[in-house]
């Protein structure tokens, strides 16, 4: 019998998830050294508390940002629902949904950079139906291989109802996945590193995500470098990433920057060229640096 490494077992199960053309990798996403992903957050949507009844409004914003991130030189876009508080743990609502698919169809058409969809709080079934229709190349996932308890309620891991169901779609997504998510505590004890190792291994993830306590908080970079040192798959930073910590990059595979793109700074403000140019001008010198 032929015994195989650790390291051989994963690159077989890789090369048998990308055989099957179901779940694409960071790469055939990205097909750049530490992608940069800016956020659209959305403005209340229809079937939400706060919606206010003009979905052209909505559309317009979104659009807004989105031409600014691609001006500024971002390298994809995540589509979100940031406004739809308080979160379902699963979006049910049909007007929801088809507000998100009108919206991510409208910025995809509009967008030479790869778009992704992060529907909150962890409706990943609903994204992944929406990215299938509107040809979107990649969904956030906050709770993929582990059940989190959060201000929505207790949200179970969705891996295996997730990936039956991009197997019936017959589609192929990029799956990027959080470990310890934001606004969020792990139930049980797992240690992060036997998540991060699940996300791959059991999950079928893209990449891993992992961010600070809550919006616009850094990750514990001993974390990263933890990750880093194991290297089981690509590690994406989820948030609190700034001109003032850009040097943390050096330790992910690419980073998620919502918050900072803002004028301000402020997460409830539009997005600001000014920033994300500047930014983006840096991550390239720091794309040369590792080169050299």
């Amino acid at each position: 019998m032929i015994k195989f490494k650790v390291s051989d077992r994963y690159v077989i199960l890789l090369n048998l998830i990308r055989a099957i053309k179901m779940i694409m990798s960071l790469d055939e996403i990205f097909d750049i050294n530490k992608p940069i992903i800016g956020v659209v957050h959305l403005n209340p949507l229809p079937g939400s508390p706060l919606f206010d009844g003009d979905l052209n409004e909505i559309i317009e914003a979104a659009l807004k940002d989105a031409r600014t991130l691609i001006s500024g030189g971002v390298d994809g876009i995540l589509v979100e629902n940031f406004n739809d508080k308080p979160y379902e743990k699963r979006v049910r609502d049909p007007e929801t949904i088809s507000a998100m698919a009108i919206i991510v169809n409208e910025i995809i058409k509009n967008s030479p950079i790869p778009v992704g969809i992060n529907l909150l709080r962890n409706s990943a079934i609903e994204a992944s139906s929406i990215a299938y229709v509107t040809k979107a190349m990649f969904i956030r996932v906050n709770a993929l291989v582990e059940n989190i308890e959060t201000d929505s309620g207790i949200i179970e891991a969705i891996a295996p109802k997730l990936m039956r169901h991009i197997k019936k779609l017959n589609a192929k997504l990029g799956i990027l996945a959080d470990i310890h998510v934001k606004h969020a505590s792990p139930i049980g004890n797992r240690d992060i590193e036997v998540i991060y190792m699940d996300i791959f291994e059991r999950g079928l993830a893209s990449a891993a995500i992992i961010t600070g306590k809550r919006t616009g908080e850094a990750p514990d970079i001993n974390i990263l470098k933890l990750l880093r040192r194991i290297n089981r798959g690509p590690v994406l930073i989820g948030s609190g990433l700034s001109l003032e910590n850009l040097g943390i990059l050096e330790y992910a595979d690419g980073a998620i920057v919502g918050t900072y793109f803002k004028r301000d700074s402020n997460v409830n403000n539009e997005v600001n060229q000014k920033r994300v140019k500047i930014f983006m001008e840096k991550v390239k010198l720091l794309r040369k640096k590792n080169l050299n």
